[in-house]
């Protein structure tokens, strides 16, 4: 039977012969375990890093000590899943809590400890050294806009997947007076847009297309496929399969160029929104983000009324996994299986945060025995479950089987075990029945 779990909604894709959306040739989505580790393994990481900062910038010198009762108040401004001090207590390796000495009132002091900062100087070295390379990517997502500006606000929104520090209104625009301003919103009054001041056509190259001039001969506008990467076990139609192969085939159109000229709901025109969204998920530094960041974004773009669409029908170029409770699409080749194919050192940095945040120490059990403490804070809060690591050399068989497939397993072991208990008991019970048979006799 098949687990419930795997049984993702279904998305319509198209004949060859007629547009997308009037058939009804229908795949059933797959689930991609690695690409939703990719997601799962960053739970808590945002609020762990708003913690880590709001610790630092409020009290910059050591020992970085802030009372708990500053901390508690702000737990929606920090972002946090529970109470301040359950979730500091769920990484003992990165904060420690203390008590003043007397006659101080014994209020728990929540301080950093040596390895968090050692992290901290590494982060703030990576983003020293990438700060030119991140802010070409945000000019180069301003020039995606046929406008050439974007709200601030969802800039803001849009700075972890760019890799943007936390002060990058203060610390990154005034650098580059020639690449960005602010101006007054012609739409919504009292907000500010980021606006492009000069546009580089040296980068209003899409990666496709920096990757097609690398491996050979490409000229503008000319068919250009797009990397396809399927679930293990997905499925397609004959028929949408021969409409997959001539969309590919259609001219490629640059997403930094308009394709206000191209026909509303034609094939044609699908292949530039894809192309936008394609170069968009590029540019961030972990090629994944919120699917309510792309409607936003393809809103505020002036995109074809149906560039939602774009997202779930093509399968092959995202993945849209609906873990930590939220729709996230994932650029699927910029990963192979759970690996960043090309990591930026923001992302190196971030990789190890989650590292320290998932270490964790041994707690004495009854008995005197020790066992490692469940990922997130064992019996402190069991709402707050680990995510388990990805085994890298696990078996292609056993990646393919279903979890129904491995509970089944674990239930014919568990049943295999019972039974040969319940029989060695029998045969036991028959020789104790003979021995005293044969006393009787004697």
């Amino acid at each position: 039977m098949q687990s419930l779990r795997r049984r993702l909604p279904s998305i319509t894709l198209p004949s060859p012969h007629l547009r997308r959306g009037s058939v009804d040739d229908r795949i059933q989505c797959v689930r991609d375990r690695a690409l939703d580790h990719i997601v799962e393994k960053e739970k808590y990481l945002l609020p762990f890093l708003s913690l880590k900062d709001h610790l630092l910038s409020t009290s910059p010198s050591p020992p970085h000590s802030l009372p708990l009762s500053s901390i508690t108040p702000l737990k929606s401004r920090l972002y946090l899943p529970c109470r301040a001090i359950q979730f500091i207590r769920l990484f003992p390796y990165a904060f420690t809590e203390t008590l003043p000495s007397p006659p101080l009132p014994p209020v728990p002091q929540i301080r950093p400890t040596n390895e968090l900062l050692s992290l901290h100087e590494e982060e703030l070295q990576a983003e020293a050294i990438s700060q030119s390379d991140v802010a070409d990517r945000l000019l180069k997502l301003l020039m995606l806009s046929p406008s050439r500006k974007l709200p601030l606000w969802l800039v803001e929104r849009l700075r972890w997947n760019l890799g943007l520090p936390r002060d990058f209104i203060r610390s990154v625009l005034p650098k580059y007076p020639d690449y960005f301003c602010t101006s007054p919103s012609m739409s919504n009054h009292g907000e500010l847009d980021l606006e492009v001041v000069y546009y580089r056509r040296d980068l209003a190259v899409s990666s496709m297309e920096s990757y097609a001039k690398r491996t050979g001969e490409y000229k503008n506008g000319s068919p250009l496929a797009f990397p396809l990467h399927f679930s293990r076990g997905f499925k397609l139609d004959n028929k949408v399969r021969k409409w997959l192969d001539n969309w590919q085939k259609l001219p490629y159109h640059s997403p930094y160029e308009s394709g206000s000229h191209l026909t509303p709901k034609s094939d044609i025109a699908e292949k530039w929104v894809v192309a936008v969204f394609h170069e968009a998920l590029s540019l961030f530094v972990d090629k994944k983000t919120e699917k309510s960041n792309l409607i936003l974004l393809g809103q505020k773009m002036g995109l074809p009324p149906a560039f939602r669409k774009a997202i779930i029908n093509h399968p092959g170029i995202f993945y849209v996994s609906n873990k930590l409770k939220t729709e996230t699409v994932v650029l699927r080749e910029g990963y192979r299986r759970h690996v960043l194919v090309e990591k930026h050192p923001m992302m190196d940095v971030r990789y190890r945060y989650v590292h320290l945040m998932h270490k964790r120490k041994p707690i004495k059990a009854k008995g005197g025995e020790k066992k490692k403490a469940a990922a997130i804070g064992d019996d402190r809060d069991s709402e707050f479950d680990d995510v388990d690591e990805y085994d890298e050399e696990e078996d292609e068989d056993e990646e393919e089987s279903d979890d129904d497939d491995d509970d089944d397993d674990d239930v014919n072991i568990s049943n295999s075990v019972v039974k040969g208990i319940a029989r060695s008991r029998s045969v036991g019970r028959e020789i104790n029945a003979r021995q005293r048979r044969t006393k009787v006799d004697r």
